[in-house]
């Protein structure tokens, strides 16, 4: 598989998810009234089947869905969720960075992060 057209597969997959995750939580949250605890998670992880699904038959091009592949991408989004708060609390608190920088930044990591991962293990060599 060929990074030139995954990586940007990849990208545009995750900045849709972004958008399910904002509008599940809205729903959830604002419109059904769950406790924002609640919501949150389950935003998260609405986000997380909407990524896998467009990345396993788009980015990844698989011909059909698999459990055992959604068990991996799911546990290597929670991975990058660690990495980036461990680099917003590290860059925040130890160096003094703008909490939006430190944002970016773990966000950059996490993303990298995920789609190597994800490339070699989720959908490399079975």
């Amino acid at each position: 598989m060929q990074v030139t057209t995954t990586l940007p597969r990849f990208l545009l997959v995750g900045g849709t998810g972004v958008l399910v995750n904002n509008i599940a939580l809205f729903v959830l949250y604002q419109l059904l009234g769950l406790p924002l605890l609640v919501a949150s998670p389950l935003a998260v992880e609405l986000a997380i089947a909407h990524n896998f699904v467009w990345n396993d038959r788009w980015t990844f091009h698989q011909a059909r869905l698999s459990v055992q592949r959604f068990f991996k991408f799911n546990l290597v989004s929670s991975v990058g969720l660690v990495i980036t708060t461990a680099t917003i609390w590290l860059l925040v608190h130890q160096v003094g960075a703008h909490y939006l920088l430190a944002n970016l930044a773990g966000i950059s990591l996490a993303t990298t992060s995920n789609f190597v991962v994800n490339r070699e293990w989720t959908w490399g060599p079975a």
